[in-house]
């Protein structure tokens, strides 16, 4: 009859068998990794993080310890928020050295068309933009006051833009792309913009070209020898 440790020989491979006793199972101290190999696995241990990590520090990973993207997204911002910032102070200070809206408002110009021949074109300055004042003829006044309205591309009759005929006064902005006729030229003998061909005749109204609208009548009125716009 075979003992235990025969019996456990044959079973398992010599050095498991050495570490059994005849009084039962009891194991001994865990076995080695060359040990475990011998074994083939049957009683191989689980390794310990320690032993695989060095810096293993008993915490799970959480992430690159240094933070840099953290850090970097926050210089960025902070950046960002700081330019931003000196934009707007530049633009408050910039803002308070021009002139106030009511300022704008009130400002107006005062011309004395005494001096203008008929015929003739002269270009002011109001509030920043060319304005032209003409005087016209008998025949230029006769001649827009003929046109049909259904002909207008922004239908205008002369005295609903003028009230006083003999003297037109329009902003020389061109309604299509904000470009500066030139007077007395075109087709119409009025204005005309050389940048994309719109032709305006004496009484400032599109007649031929891009440009979808009139050209602006400002405000103004006659006091005497001066016209006030």
């Amino acid at each position: 009859m075979l003992s235990t440790a025969q019996r456990a020989s044959r079973l398992f491979p010599r050095n498991v068998a050495a570490m059994i006793s005849v009084r039962g199972f009891q194991q001994s101290a865990t076995p080695s990794k060359i040990d475990a190999k011998t074994a083939r696995g049957i009683l191989s241990p689980v390794a310990k993080p320690e032993e695989i990590w060095a810096e293993y520090n008993g915490q799970p990973n959480s992430g690159d310890p240094t933070k840099r993207a953290f850090n970097y997204f926050i210089l960025a911002g902070a950046r960002f928020i700081g330019a931003a910032s000196v934009r707007l102070i530049v633009l408050k200070c910039l803002a308070q050295m021009l002139p106030a809206a009511d300022v704008k408002a009130l400002a107006s110009l005062e011309f004395d068309y005494s001096n203008l021949e008929e015929g003739k074109t002269v270009c002011v300055k109001w509030r920043g933009k060319p304005t032209f004042v003409r005087h016209r003829t008998d025949e230029e006044i006769a001649k827009e006051n003929s046109v049909p309205v259904t002909e207008l591309r922004d239908p205008q009759t002369d005295k609903e833009r003028f009230s006083n005929q003999k003297y037109v006064v329009c902003l020389g902005v061109c309604t299509h792309l904000g470009c500066v006729p030139i007077a007395n030229e075109g087709e119409f003998g009025g204005w005309f913009c050389p940048c994309h061909g719109s032709h305006y005749d004496t009484s400032g109204r599109i007649r031929l070209g891009p440009a979808p609208l009139n050209l602006e009548v400002p405000p103004h009125r006659f006091d005497g020898n001066l016209l006030i716009i």
